[in-house]
């Protein structure tokens, strides 16, 4: 699987199909995509730990649901959020950590056709992040082309789209000097502004805009992202990196914290930080086996349902399609 470039922009991927097929052709969705709606699941920091068994608990908990509800509520791809391998990254292409937190792990039939769409975080900046990169030609599922890219979502039997903007956050708060912060927010205010069509927009990262767990809103992305957020009429921000799930909303905009599949943390010590009444669900319980988001846009709505691992239903919340 895998998206064909947009030749207009070699960071741009179409994803319109469901299974097997030519890359890049839409096709008639099949049962995963419940005929005129585009889902996936979202999942942060999710990567194991560097002993073994490597796989912890959570981790294996987490995948056995996110494959279940691929099966029961449909799953056309699934987003990964970053800290992808905990706590230093992978060291090369063929570190056995891909196999041993990855491949061996998110096994469920209901994962198994599924691509991948990753960007990095912290921990994987610790480590070698053009390895991950480029382990997406020894793996179908792994799609990790650049450090920051776009994917234009087809939502099938209809003429609208919906835009995934994937960012380097690390990199655009000055954590790496491989691609410059400017170089990066010039390539997000041209998707953002090529996206005035587009029926959804979402931007993902790894470092939080809004939360109220232990890490708190990101200064530089407050600063620098945020406003663009706003201007552009930004559907939802998803990210990772507070351990937790949350979902916040200000200025039109959502914010959902998705970082609960390796580790699950119930420290709201930012809560004074955000803005007041943004807040709108937060779930850290310290006994819980870990959970993730799934999406579903439609032609109504883009609905974001919180899932616990058990499977659980934790909160759902609808966001409506943009002004166009």
């Amino acid at each position: 699987m895998g998206g064909g470039w947009d030749p207009w922009d070699p960071l741009d991927t179409w994803v319109g199909w469901v299974g097997a097929g030519t890359p890049g052709t839409p096709q008639t969705p099949g049962s995963h995509s419940r005929c005129l709606q585009m889902l996936f699941l979202a999942v942060g920091d999710w990567g194991g730990v560097p002993d073994p068994p490597f796989a912890t608990p959570r981790e294996v908990a987490t995948a056995a649901a996110m494959g279940r509800a691929a099966t029961d509520l449909g799953a056309d791809f699934v987003l990964a959020l970053g800290d992808n391998f905990y706590y230093e990254g992978v060291r090369d292409e063929w570190d056995p950590r891909f196999q041993e937190t990855f491949e061996r792990v998110f096994t469920a039939p209901g994962l198994q056709e599924l691509p991948w769409f990753v960007l990095a975080g912290n921990h994987d900046h610790a480590g070698n992040v053009t390895a991950q990169l480029a382990y997406g030609h020894h793996s179908p599922r792994w799609h990790f082309p650049h450090y920051y890219y776009s994917l234009r979502l087809s939502l099938p039997g209809t003429n609208a789209s919906a835009r995934l903007l994937m960012l380097d956050t690390v990199l655009l708060c000055g954590g790496g000097d491989d691609f410059g912060v400017g170089a990066q927010l010039a390539w997000l205010r041209g998707r953002l502004a090529a996206a005035r069509h587009d029926r959804y927009v979402l931007v993902a990262g790894h470092y939080p805009v809004w939360s109220v767990a232990e890490h708190g809103p990101t200064a530089c992305l407050v600063r620098l992202l945020r406003p663009l957020l706003r201007r552009y009429r930004v559907t939802a921000y998803l990210c990772g990196h507070d351990h937790n799930l949350q979902f916040l909303e200000e200025g039109g905009v959502g914010y959902v914290v998705s970082g609960a599949g390796n580790f699950v943390e119930e420290s709201q010590h930012h809560s004074g930080a955000v803005p007041p009444g943004s807040l709108r669900f937060f779930f850290g319980a310290p006994a819980s086996p870990g959970g993730f988001a799934h999406l579903r846009l439609d032609a109504h709505a883009a609905t974001v349902t919180y899932l616990e691992a058990t499977g659980r239903v934790l909160y759902r919340v609808a966001l409506p399609p943009r002004d166009l």
